[in-house]
């Protein structure tokens, strides 16, 4: 089975007063139809690492592969539109946008590759319905906890039915309990054609993956798989 995201000897620094070395000659490949858990130290690079797999940055050295094509880092509109079609993104501060309602956050992520509002409106309802928030459509961020807001950035995340999911720390900023639901929808979201990749500092749940990666050094390595 040919591996679905291949990262090879990737590095990354960042130039301030002087250079940071993040990452160090990291190669490592992802499957589809699995759950991926990032550990480590912070400044370990997981962040840097779910960026560069984003394509929200690109890597100082290297190549990233997704079905063994290649990424161009400097195509950028080609990269935008894939990942807005087929990544998903959930972040520790859930990042929604402020003045807009719960089902406005959600539908307008849909917006960006299909532009049928009636089709996006209906998506994203459905979606809340099944994660518990049609009560919560019409109430702005502030007006939310934070567990319902860590729902919402979910539902947005996988409005466009993304190949793959990159969670950062999705759970940090929770109690355990609502930590612990927000796990559990994620986990759900597995499936044959999706991988999802979660950093977390949080060793519960980092062990309910399918592989179990640390990071250290630069590099990663594998704990289980």
């Amino acid at each position: 089975m040919n591996s679905f995201l291949k990262l090879k000897k990737i590095s990354k620094h960042f130039n301030t007063e002087k250079k940071i070395k993040v990452l160090k000659n990291l190669s490592y490949n992802f499957n589809k139809g699995k759950i991926y858990a990032l550990i480590g130290p912070s400044g370990s690079g997981k962040s840097t690492l779910l960026n560069l797999i984003s394509l929200i940055d690109r890597p100082s050295h290297g190549s990233i592969k997704f079905n063994d094509e290649i990424v161009n880092f400097s195509n950028n509109k080609k990269n935008d539109i894939f990942r807005a079609k087929s990544i998903g993104i959930v972040y520790q501060q859930n990042n929604l946008l402020p003045d807009f309602t719960t089902l406005e956050n959600v539908y307008l992520a849909n917006l960006s590759v299909n532009k049928n509002k009636d089709t996006a409106v209906t998506k994203a309802k459905d979606l809340l319905s099944k994660i518990g928030l049609s009560n919560r459509l019409n109430h702005f961020p502030s007006q939310l906890s934070g567990g319902e807001s860590q729902r919402v950035a979910i539902a947005r995340a996988i409005i466009n039915d993304p190949e793959i999911i990159l969670a950062d720390e999705p759970t940090g900023s929770l109690d355990l309990n609502t930590a612990k639901e927000i796990f559990k929808i994620l986990k759900n979201l597995k499936k044959s054609n999706r991988l999802i990749i979660f950093a977390t500092h949080n060793r519960f749940f980092a062990n309910k993956a399918d592989c179990l990666l640390e990071m250290k050094n630069g590099s990663v390595k594998t704990i289980n798989a």
